[in-house]
């Protein structure tokens, strides 16, 4: 295996000797004149500094130079201050704006974008997008974003995080065959070293009409656009100089009141404050404070029909946890990772358990080490002892876009009897070509906990290799049956008992494969390419004895419009460790089941006003048989509204004595955006599977930039019987002051 390793590292490094060198260049200089940021681009400096144009096609084709009806102008200036960036967008008006709503859906409609890494070391930077109704995104990214899977609306990028919000400004105006957006970053909202002269930049356009992505330095298809492996240079003629750190309060009231009926106690009348606190420690480092935090205002969690033996991850959405997180999450594989952030103030059921304090510092300690320490308090409640949280990562850059990376997680419990904790320790190590087509990484962890000694180890190691066409991956994974991370997620190694009503853990190995190859049609009129793609994934117990062996085949068949066609064909052996039941009633017997499954799927044009999914899939489970049916119905007033309804049925049928059921999930979603500062958005849910109806409303005014009124009220109801289970209403407002 090592040396299979050093072969292929050796093939890396050959690949990064044919990289590209001939980036591009803007020569950067200050000015004296005051700049009025509105969209207009009317000082006169506008007219004397260097224009970045020539913009290249990155996606459906990367090989041609953007149309001239489509070109993109860039002209960038500063004065001491702030960067300012002024574009000009050329193509007709016929843009595709989702909402007005600021960091939602930008990369499903027309925008442009600025990519920035100041440090140049190709780790991580910041991206900041505008789109021509004038709606802010900003983000940060990393060195680590992989590769472009598909656009579909809605799907998250690797290695970007959008939690990051910051102040900076921009102002659009629009004309018949172009748009203008006019931008000033703050250099105390940047973080970078003040003798860097060379930063890496890039600038993005995506027209949604054409349904093409254009950038300044040419990416490569199977590549994001935000990809720091492919920025050109900005040489500054005099480096700026260290800003004023940027230390801001926010801090926060909320009252409300909520009632649990299933408990038929009386309303509950609450009141609440706290407060967060951002604090500078360099110009790249940051301590993050919050007190008494309250995460009312997040949005419910997204209901699911889980038909798998385990428990399914779902999304953090708290922001305190969501800043620089890749930081922490970082390791392992999706299946297992060692650190999740909702396994803090959370329980089991999604509900929140108070936390009294929590701490982040995370940022660059030097131009090659990011760094993140993180601690946090629980409160005692409901028979939950009281918490502390420890966290502590690095990534250290080695060669050009490689990482060694590290990490200390601890748990532990205060006014515990007897002693209560779980630590885990761990380092891995990632290599990355130059050029982002290459990677392998391997790593391993031990934990600590109470009681536990012996088969406490976790390992992965993995390889993979994506071009235009091609992609190949797999990795090998394995946990001992002692290995616990009570501030991770690891998935397949917690095995419920329904005839004993109890959970056994058991250690395993998991190899997972998958290979893709997409053919590009460039001389097709509407298909953009056909993919062909297939994965097995493998599961042993320590001993050797399969667990899972899965095997699955697919195509796609995607337009130029969005739309696409796709089947796949699944075939599963599943050995059932323990009785297990999906519907509640007489629980399978253990025992190996044989698992086919056919699938068709099918998405039309998302940049229309009035759009669609949809999935069927039959075929044997468990003995008996499942038939499932999935709909998205999106409905777009352009820019004030968005409807949409999500439907999925479950038809499950079992031999005797086994049972039969329908599961049956709806979820409409109203969004009314009444300006670019006021949003009102209604979520329902009707989920059968657990006997829930749910609605949650939620009105946001972003009264002053980074700071809002929350109006969130909550309802959820039992669905078999029709009576209420807990109801609240709640009004929070937080203040952002800039010190």
């Amino acid at each position: 295996m090592i040396v299979m390793l050093l072969f292929l590292v050796n093939s890396a490094v050959k690949l990064q000797a044919n990289s590209p060198e001939n980036e591009p260049f803007y020569q950067l200089s200050q000015t004296d004149e005051t700049i009025q940021v509105d969209g207009v681009l009317s000082e006169a400096v506008w007219s004397e500094v260097p224009v970045a144009n020539g913009f290249w096609m990155s996606y459906p084709v990367d090989d041609r130079a953007v149309e001239q009806d489509l070109q993109t102008e860039v002209r960038m200036t500063s004065d001491g201050e702030y960067l300012y960036i002024g574009a000009i967008c050329r193509g007709p008006q016929k843009y595709v704006i989702k909402t007005l709503k600021r960091d939602a859906e930008f990369w499903d409609g027309d925008g442009f974008g600025v990519v920035i890494d100041p440090v140049n070391e190709k780790t991580n930077g910041f991206t900041f997008g505008v789109s021509p109704a004038g709606v802010q995104t900003e983000y940060l990214v990393t060195g680590q974003t992989g590769r472009r899977e598909d656009l579909e609306p809605g799907r998250l990028r690797k290695g970007v995080n959008i939690a990051w919000d910051n102040k900076w400004y921009s102002e659009v105006t629009n004309h018949p065959d172009h748009w203008v957006v006019e931008i000033a970053i703050p250099f105390k909202t940047l973080r970078f070293e003040e003798s860097k002269s060379q930063w890496g930049i890039n600038f993005f356009r995506r027209d949604a009409s054409s349904n093409t992505i254009h950038t300044w330095a040419p990416v490569p298809i199977e590549f994001n656009e935000t990809d720091l492996g492919y920025t050109g240079v900005l040489n500054w003629e005099k480096a700026p100089e260290k800003a004023p750190r940027n230390f801001s309060i926010i801090p926060y009231v909320r009252g409300g009141v909520s009632k649990d009926y299933e408990a038929d106690t009386p309303a509950d009348p609450q009141f609440q404050a706290g407060l967060d606190a951002k604090i500078p420690i360099s110009s790249s480092l940051n301590l993050d404070v919050t007190l008494n935090p309250d995460f009312s205002q997040v949005e419910v969690d997204e209901q699911v029909i889980n038909l798998t033996l385990f428990d399914i991850r779902l999304p953090e959405k708290r922001l305190f946890f969501l800043e620089n997180s890749d930081v922490f999450e970082d390791f392992g594989i999706p299946p297992m990772r060692p650190f999740f952030s909702r396994r803090i103030g959370l329980d089991s059921d999604g509900s929140p358990i108070p936390i009294l304090y929590g701490a982040r510092l995370s940022g660059n300690v030097n131009e090659n080490l990011r760094l993140g320490v993180m601690n946090l308090q629980t409160r005692e409640q409901d028979g939950f002892l009281p918490q502390n949280y420890t966290t502590a990562a690095f990534h250290q850059q080695v060669l050009e876009r490689s990482v060694i990376k590290g990490y200390i997680n601890n748990r532990s419990a205060l006014q515990a009897e007897d002693p209560d904790y779980n630590r885990n320790a761990g380092l891995e190590l990632q290599y990355r070509s130059a050029d982002g087509r290459f990677q392998t990484f391997g790593g391993y962890s031990q934990s600590f906990s109470s009681g536990l000694k012996k088969d406490s180890y976790f390992y992965n190691t993995g390889i993979g290799y994506d071009n235009r066409n091609l992609s190949v991956y797999s990795n090998l994974s394995g946990i001992g049956k002692n290995y616990r991370a009570d501030m991770g997620f690891i998935q397949g190694q917690r095995y419920y008992d329904a005839e004993r009503d109890t959970s056994i853990y058991i250690g395993y190995h998991h190899l997972f494969s998958r290979i893709g190859y997409t053919f590009y049609t460039e001389e097709s009129k509407r298909i953009l390419s056909h993919e062909i793609n297939g994965r097995h994934i493998y599961d042993v117990d320590t001993s050797l004895a399969m667990l899972n062996n899965e095997l699955e085949a697919g195509y796609t068949m995607k337009f130029k419009s969005t739309a696409q066609l796709s089947a796949s064909f699944n075939h599963t052996d599943i050995n059932l460790l323990f009785p297990f039941t999906f519907i509640n009633e007489e629980p399978l017997p253990a025992g190996i089941y044989h698992n086919n499954q056919a699938e068709f799927g099918f998405q039309s044009d998302q940049r229309r006003l009035f759009s669609l999914k949809g999935q069927v899939a039959y075929g044997s489970f468990y003995g008996g048989t499942r038939t499932q049916y999935m709909l998205q119905l999106k409905f777009r007033a352009q820019p004030w509204g968005n409807f949409s309804v999500n439907f999925e049925q479950n038809d499950l049928k079992f031999p005797d004595p086994y049972g039969t059921d329908n599961l049956f999930l709806i979820n409409p979603r109203i969004e009314i955006n009444f300006s670019r500062s006021l949003f009102w958005t209604t979520f329902l849910q009707y989920n059968t599977q657990w006997d829930n109806f749910n609605i949650n409303s939620r009105i946001q005014w972003r009264f002053a930039p980074m700071s809002d009124l929350y109006i969130v009220y909550t309802d959820n109801y039992a669905v078999e019987f029709w009576g209420p289970k807990n109801r609240a209403i709640a009004i929070k407002l937080n203040y952002w002051f800039s010190l």
